[in-house]
């Protein structure tokens, strides 16, 4: 079992963080055996449910995790212990999920536990590909130089994923409120002016006669749409967090013209800048195809990487395995990876290829960006205007019967 501790040193230093233990007397000796005077000890198991809300909201962003990498190559690199590089940076770090992570790390190289076997224990902190990346560089001995490179890393993807995401803020923003105005004359204003155009023989046109029905429909049964939405959006949520439904989800979203194309160099981006980084930390190449395939945030990618890693076990070419799958590598990737291959300089490939995705990516962001604006203050007018026409035409026809 799990414990959540505060307890003091010798010196009176008050320490917090995790230990296991059979029972909580169990615990309470293991603390005790390293010298340390336990304040309080309680089951960190139990979460209670706003202890999980709250989780959520102090998880370990990539702001976060980057300064984190910044901070320890900065203190390994002038020569500071590790475990006083630890200290240091747990200090002055205000993620209350970070903080607690890293006294658990310190605490587990302490007992004897190897820095990348340490951040292991801690997935929800740090991903396979970045345990993968300090497991190599113990063994190079370029531990800073591989938090750097991470640091670059992970700058690099948020910088790519706030171009997609601030893409793509606007367009639901305007669809959202388009939707709130239209439930609010659905629901409250035509249900109120319907029976005055009823009382004086006006003929509704179709729309408005639709847009009436609708509205008296949800104001009848609000509850039992709202319970439908609810239900439905649990039961597609759940199948969609399957590895089944993710693979369907990924494929589904693959398939949406002009988002597919985006998407794909996007995947293509991270994939090269990760394996890149990955084989300049001295990582095999099969190994490192399947830890980029489940850090590339792509269901169906991570399935044909690991289908990727599994061809070149048996001895095939990464170029040759690549090239099985053209609508999702295009040729342009295997010509550059068979080039690395040859001359041996597959890393300083794989390089180039991310930047030159990453640049086509920032490109058709901003192409989308200027288009998606424009059309879609179109295609609101002319929603916007049918649902007044809806109302407005009636009126008028009523104001011709006088």
């Amino acid at each position: 079992m799990k414990f959540r501790y505060k307890a003091r040193s010798k010196t009176g230093e008050l320490q917090v963080g995790f230990v296991e233990g059979a029972d909580r007397t169990t615990a309470a000796n293991t603390l005790m055996s390293h010298g340390l005077y336990v304040l309080s000890i309680e089951d960190a198991e139990s979460n209670r449910w706003y202890d999980r809300l709250l989780s959520f909201f102090n998880r370990v962003k990539q702001k976060d995790l980057m300064i984190f990498s910044r901070q320890f190559a900065t203190l390994l690199s002038a020569k500071v212990a590790l475990n006083d590089a630890l200290l240091t940076i747990q200090n002055q770090t205000i993620n209350p999920t970070l903080r607690e992570a890293l006294v658990e790390i310190s605490g587990d190289i302490d007992a004897g536990l190897s820095l990348s076997q340490a951040m292991e224990k801690h997935s929800d902190v740090f991903s396979i590909f970045y345990v993968n990346m300090i497991r190599s560089a113990e063994v190079t001995g370029r531990v800073e130089d591989a938090t750097n490179y991470l640091a670059d890393y992970i700058e690099k993807q948020a910088a790519l994923m706030s171009k997609v995401k601030g893409a793509l803020m606007y367009p639901i923003i305007m669809v959202v409120l388009f939707l709130i105005v239209g439930g609010i004359i659905t629901t409250v204003v035509l249900p109120q002016i319907g029976p005055i155009f009823e009382e004086a023989g006006v003929n509704l046109p179709f729309v408005t006669r639709m847009l009436v029905a609708s509205g008296e429909f949800l104001a009848a049964w609000w509850w039992l749409v709202v319970f439908g939405i609810a239900f439905l959006a649990f039961v597609l949520i759940d199948y969609f967090k399957t590895a089944e439904g993710k693979v369907v989800v990924d494929e589904l979203v693959l398939r949406i013209p002009g988002v597919a194309t985006l998407l794909k160099q996007l995947h293509v981006a991270r994939f090269s800048e990760s394996l890149s980084v990955l084989l300049k930390g001295a990582v095999p190449v099969a190994q490192a195809v399947e830890i980029t395939g489940q850090t590339i945030g792509s269901a169906a990618y991570r399935d044909l990487l690991q289908e990727t890693a599994g061809d070149i076990r048996r001895g095939e070419l990464l170029s040759q395995s690549l090239g099985k799958y053209p609508e999702f590598f295009p040729p342009f990737v295997g010509q550059m990876v068979s080039v690395g291959e040859k001359t041996g300089r597959l890393e300083e490939m794989l390089g180039r290829v991310s930047a030159f995705y990453t640049q086509e990516v920032g490109i058709m962001v901003s192409n989308l960006v200027e288009l998606i604006q424009p059309i879609l203050m179109v295609v609101i007018g002319v929603l916007v205007g049918g649902l007044f026409a809806s109302i407005l035409i009636p009126i008028y026809n009523l104001i011709q019967t006088f």
